[in-house]
């Protein structure tokens, strides 16, 4: 079973470093907007345009301080080892899903199962977090069960 945690794992990393990557290369492409922009001068229309090129700057430098920090999260994931209670890097097994305590990378689907990778600030996720084997929670409505932590 470690080596679905290990898939997980990787799974999750490839994500926000492909997301670090997509944001890197938006960034790079605005700055060389931004150069070409400076090499022009239009008057008011030139200024307009460096204006929203900087905004967009701005929201990719947000975006990427994020992706940085959800790196972060999975660096500080333990990839091995069972735990009782659900804590950062479980995998858990439920009657209504399976999730996997990291980062927000979507579902991950192999050949045998489904896997939602969830930050533990989702909201299903705080709910998860220090429960162990068969404690429930409620999550829109429904009851959950704790069913296996991996």
């Amino acid at each position: 079973m470690n080596t679905l945690k290990e898939e997980l794992f990787r799974f999750c990393t490839e994500f926000v470093k492909s997301r670090i990557s997509r944001i890197t290369s938006s960034i790079d492409e605005i700055e060389e907007s931004l150069q070409s922009e400076t090499k022009s001068s239009a008057g008011d229309k030139h200024e307009t345009g460096r204006a929203m090129i900087q905004l967009e700057r701005e929201k990719l430098g947000a975006q990427l301080a994020e992706a940085e920090r959800m790196l972060q999260i999975v660096s500080r994931i333990v990839k091995t080892g069972d735990s009782n209670k659900v804590v950062l890097g479980s995998l858990v097994f439920t009657n209504a899903g399976n999730y996997y305590l990291s980062v927000s990378a979507g579902e991950f689907k192999n050949s045998e199962l489904s896997v939602f990778c969830i930050s533990a600030a989702t909201p299903i996720g705080k709910l998860l977090l220090g429960k162990e084997i068969g404690n429930q929670i409620s999550f829109r409505d429904k009851n959950i069960t704790v069913l296996e932590i991996k």
